[in-house]
């Protein structure tokens, strides 16, 4: 089986395909997002977890990017650079929305920096440490 930081680079591309042809909604998405998934996940035998954290993220995609407004500080969603955007995007569903309880907020924080280090480079890497600490200190806080 896939690990998981590979799941999530797939997920991520496939997200950033959607938003940069402004795909979102459309009749094909599906179908999109199921070329996608053969094509970068041949070898995959269980692709649930990118089928479910598109979804969710499609699903969801108002309230991840107002989350993203009000953490970005002086940033529009729409100018967030699209790899940023949908890593982003991927953290905070996976932060705020996906069921599966063996993903701590700290890992897909990691993950999602490691995401926009590898497809973006450093300064990205910080840019989204800095917006998922902000909602991560958010939470901590209100959970005490």
């Amino acid at each position: 089986m896939a690990n998981r930081h590979f799941m999530r680079s797939v997920a991520m591309q496939t997200l950033y395909q959607i938003d940069v042809s402004d795909l979102w909604g459309k009749d094909t998405l599906w179908d999109i997002i199921q070329e996608s998934i053969a094509r970068m996940a041949e070898n995959i035998d269980d692709t649930s977890y990118i089928k479910e954290v598109i979804s969710g993220i499609i699903q969801h995609r108002t309230e991840i990017d107002n989350s993203i407004t009000k953490y970005a500080t002086g940033w529009v969603v729409e100018t967030i650079a699209p790899v940023e955007r949908n890593i982003l995007r991927l953290a905070i569903y996976e932060i705020d929305y996906y069921a599966d309880e063996d993903i701590p907020p700290k890992v897909a924080i990691n993950e999602a920096i490691e995401l926009a280090k590898a497809f973006s480079g450093p300064a990205a890497g910080k840019f989204v440490n800095g917006i998922l600490g902000g909602l991560y200190k958010d939470k901590e806080q209100s959970s005490v």
